[in-house]
């Protein structure tokens, strides 16, 4: 399919969002300035300006009068994470959310997994790997585990209409949750479904949710650096 043309303030986050995740560019480090990025990018400093504004939304760079912006401390960008739907957030800019089911079924959880889902090694577990598109484009990586006592029913859903997140909110309210996010280079695997090349840095969040009980689930999403950014906050 034809390529959307990406707009010139979209461009302007994708470089600077991959120099971050690539950690050229480290937490304290100066960005270029508007003036700098108006000339490379041949905009307008309206522009460079909205793409500057909403990367400081996202806490990915800090802006000071007289100081220009700044690669955002790590605290400031984890600490913006909240636990939402992907569909709702691709829904929410008006664009169109697609799954590509890849893999849906039970098996016996390795004695590490078993280990962070609190059970017994060899214990069953469900496993899922889909990936998550907007307007066709593929944003997400998702490969989850899921602890069968937290959401019995968890196999049955047909995950090209609901979110494995959407259906263990409903089936097993969050009380709990435990990340860390990364910047790396995608697996083979991860770089063929996301469309990618192996030496694209991508962002890696490694998630732990609890549901009373019961750990509900772990996953790894992996993110292409240049399509994605986390923001928002969480609350129980």
């Amino acid at each position: 399919m034809p390529k959307t043309p990406i707009p010139a303030y979209e461009q302007v986050k994708a470089f600077i969002k991959t120099r971050i995740s690539a950690g050229t560019w480290k937490p304290g480090d100066p960005v270029p300035s508007e003036a700098a990025l108006m000339t490379q990018f041949g905009i307008s400093r309206m522009t460079v300006n909205r793409a500057l504004r909403e990367l400081a939304a996202e806490g990915m760079v800090t802006r000071v009068q007289g100081s220009g912006t700044r690669v955002a401390e790590l605290h400031r960008i984890s600490s913006r994470l909240t636990i939402r739907d992907i569909h709702e957030e691709v829904a929410e800019r008006g664009h169109v959310h697609t799954t590509r089911v890849l893999l849906v079924e039970a098996e016996k959880a390795s004695a590490d997994l078993a280990k962070t889902l609190g059970l017994r090694a060899g214990a069953r577990i469900f496993h899922t790997l889909l990936v998550h598109l907007e307007n066709g484009v593929p944003i997400q990586y998702e490969d989850r585990y899921v602890n069968p006592a937290a959401a019995p029913g968890f196999l049955e859903t047909d995950f090209t209409r609901t979110t494995p997140t959407h259906h263990l909110l409903l089936h097993a309210p969050l009380t709990e949750a435990s990340y860390s996010i990364e910047a790396c280079l995608p697996t083979a695997q991860e770089a063929k479904q996301l469309g990618i090349k192996r030496s694209e840095p991508c962002l890696a969040m490694m998630r732990r949710t609890v549901s009373g009980a019961h750990v509900a689930s772990v996953a790894r999403l992996v993110y292409p650096g240049t399509r994605y950014s986390f923001a928002g906050q969480f609350q129980a």
